[in-house]
């Protein structure tokens, strides 16, 4: 990652390392419990006419979905199971999304549309800004990215394992999280590795933000493209305020109005959820959160690239990249009949003290020479200050 560093100074990735990281969440562990991480309102559902996926995992998604169903707010899940059996896959989608909540239908694969989608770039790139060259600050192998400052706009998985990676590289990470929208704690302990945490209402406090963004490097957003719109944080319009930046952005679905969307939604609109199925007769999921953890990957890389582009040409850079057009990559790669799982083999955790809790995770899959041996402990969730 550093610039003292080549291609052929790296060693091939451990796929031990790696299957163990995807499957993060599978083996963290909170003071020895290893926590409830699915909602009951996030799972397939059979309708009148074929299947949905919904997520409910947030409270105020799954208030959403109960009231576009028309259901009380304590409605069980057998209530949900009732209603969505009374109607169709595209009603079902309709109701429940138009209340703001999350549902897609269960497709089939469709080649043709992946193959539309692989005409463009895994990850794209491009300058926004002009603006003077800004060397990187360090040329350390065991942190290339010391004295870079990341402003983490993300939740969830993706874009925190991408501001981890940054994190894990030697930047500065400062995440922000609105401070009415709790983060689930096992989800900031599997991916907060490194980062400060701090609460901020970006719509309430925008010259606090702006202040930040000015003397940042990297700005991660990961909320919809119209909400980031609608406060003024496009990525045209920040790279016109702040031309210094790499602003990296990351969705569920491709383009500029990407609804809502999650890992397990997009595997279900793509049609991985019916290759997965076990018997064909009910849709099924991958093993891991892997568009996720690959979008993360991906755009923690094609960051580090932007500044070095930066560095060496100057302007303000341009990366994003969605979960669907991951799962378009996923789809079109070679495919068995019947594939071989390999045995899973003994995963390598590391086990810290945050804020008197005792939290066991996944140790990190990337290494390069000279790079840390482990993750630096998470911090507790808005704990830290909004500032540099």
């Amino acid at each position: 990652m550093g610039a003292a560093l080549s291609p052929d100074d790296i060693a091939p990735p451990d796929p031990d390392r790696i299957a163990g990281a995807y499957r993060s969440d599978r083996h963290l562990l909170v003071d020895g419990e290893a926590p409830d991480v699915w909602s009951p309102l996030s799972r397939f559902w059979r309708t009148g006419d074929g299947w949905v996926r919904t997520h409910g995992n947030y409270p105020h998604h799954a208030s959403a979905l109960r009231a576009g169903l028309g259901l009380p707010l304590d409605a069980s899940s057998g209530d949900v199971s009732t209603r969505l059996a009374a109607m169709s896959a595209g009603e079902a989608r309709e109701d429940i999304t138009g209340a703001g909540g999350l549902c897609v239908v269960v497709h089939r694969e469709d080649p043709q549309r992946d193959a539309m989608l692989r005409e463009h770039p895994l990850v794209q790139t491009r300058r926004l800004a002009d603006s003077p060259v800004r060397p990187l600050p360090s040329d350390s192998t065991t942190a290339p990215l010391a004295g870079v400052r990341v402003l983490d706009l993300t939740r969830v998985i993706a874009g925190p394992v991408a501001t981890r990676m940054l994190a894990f590289a030697g930047a500065d990470v400062l995440r922000l999280d609105p401070p009415h929208l709790p983060e689930p704690e096992w989800q900031h302990f599997d991916t907060g590795h490194g980062n400060r945490s701090a609460l901020l209402d970006v719509a309430l406090e925008a010259s606090r933000l702006h202040r930040l963004l000015a003397e940042a490097d990297v700005v991660v957003l990961g909320y919809r493209p119209t909400a980031m719109r609608r406060l003024g944080l496009s990525p045209e319009l920040l790279a016109e305020r702040h031309p210094h930046l790499v602003i990296a952005q990351l969705s569920a679905w491709p383009g500029a109005d990407s609804p809502r969307g999650f890992d397990s939604l997009v595997q279900a609109e793509s049609g991985i959820s019916w290759l997965e199925s076990a018997d064909g007769s009910a849709p099924g999921a991958l093993p891991a959160q892997v568009l996720d953890h690959s979008a993360g990957y991906l755009l923690a890389a094609a960051i580090v690239d932007a500044l070095h582009g930066r560095a060496r040409s100057g302007g303000g850079w341009y990366v994003r990249t969605s979960l669907r057009r991951v799962a378009a990559e996923l789809l079109g790669m070679p495919r068995g009949e019947h594939p071989v799982v390999p045995a899973p083999r003994a995963v390598l955790t590391q086990e810290f003290d945050v804020a008197g809790r005792v939290v066991t995770t996944v140790a990190p899959a990337v290494r390069w020479p000279g790079s840390p041996e482990w993750f630096a402990p998470p911090r507790p969730w808005g704990g830290d200050p909004a500032e540099w």
